[in-house]
């Protein structure tokens, strides 16, 4: 594994059985890399098998066949897991789609935000001024401090699990649709956030997501995931011009077009073609 890689994903298989004879390959030998400060997209349909990548990446999940590298560390092996495990808490952090579930309702917002420092016993987790520093750091002032995560909009909430997740200073950080179920116009600003923050701190980031327009404004390069497979990989400038899978074509296609003249000739096109 070079220099510049921090994750190296190799033929990763996870299957769900849902009794003795019924079996779903969710991931099908899924390899990829992550480079250091590089941020990458997995794109798919729901069911396509990119959350459930994201919980094998996040030690959530314990894969079926294949192996996680970390830092050059086999991450899967219970072994190795077990002896590096406050480094791979602290260094790997993960944003949840449903904010409301991922925070716990019972703790206040700056508990909520110190919580990764709070489990490794670091004495910063108590310091008031850095918690309100990293609630400014998204978008948040110190009056969010001493509230709970049920007094927060949709957004406001992402925003905490965001400045949790930063607060380790973590060098991976993996959003599984941390978007998805925001308001359009809230989605906007949670990814002008997230390349702001990542611009300024260089962690690598692994974003999931099905909006292809969020992934090609935000990501450097693009896997896409269909029936559990990676069907296509490259830089997300490549993937958006140069399509070679006809489920990415799909996909692009699918992409709304704000000029009606432009959607009339797309129309028009399939049906030449087709």
């Amino acid at each position: 594994m070079g220099n510049d890689i921090l994750m190296d994903v190799q033929h990763l298989s996870h299957i769900f059985r849902l009794n003795r004879k019924v079996k779903v390959h969710a991931v099908d030998d899924v390899s990829f890399q992550i480079k250091k400060g590089e941020i990458y997209g997995l794109v798919g349909e729901s069911g396509s098998g990119k959350s459930t990548v994201a919980r094998c990446v996040m030690n959530i999940y314990k894969p079926s066949a294949g192996e996680i590298y970390y830092k050059g560390i086999p991450v899967c092996k219970n072994r190795e897991f077990k002896k590096n495990r406050k480094m791979l808490q602290m260094t790997r952090q993960m944003i949840f789609q449903d904010s409301a579930s991922s925070l716990n309702p019972g703790m206040k917002v700056r508990d909520i935000v110190a919580e990764p420092l709070r489990i490794q016993s670091r004495k910063i987790c108590t310091d008031k001024k850095e918690i309100e520093k990293q609630l400014e750091m998204v978008g948040l002032d110190g009056s969010y401090l001493e509230k709970h995560p049920y007094e927060l909009s949709g957004g406001q909430r992402q925003r905490v699990a965001i400045a949790r997740a930063l607060f380790a200073k973590p060098d991976l950080i993996v959003a599984d649709e941390p978007i998805a179920s925001l308001d359009v116009s809230i989605q906007a600003q949670m990814i002008n956030l997230f390349r702001k923050l990542q611009k300024e701190q260089g962690f690598s980031f692994l974003f999931i997501a099905h909006d292809l327009s969020m992934v090609k404004f935000l990501c450097n390069r693009t896997g896409v995931m269909y029936h559990g497979k990676l069907v296509e990989e490259g830089t997300t400038e490549d993937v958006f011009s140069h399509p070679d899978h006809e489920y990415t074509k799909a996909l692009l296609a699918a992409i709304p077009v704000p000029d009606p003249r432009k959607e009339r000739n797309r129309r028009v096109m399939k049906c030449y073609e087709g």
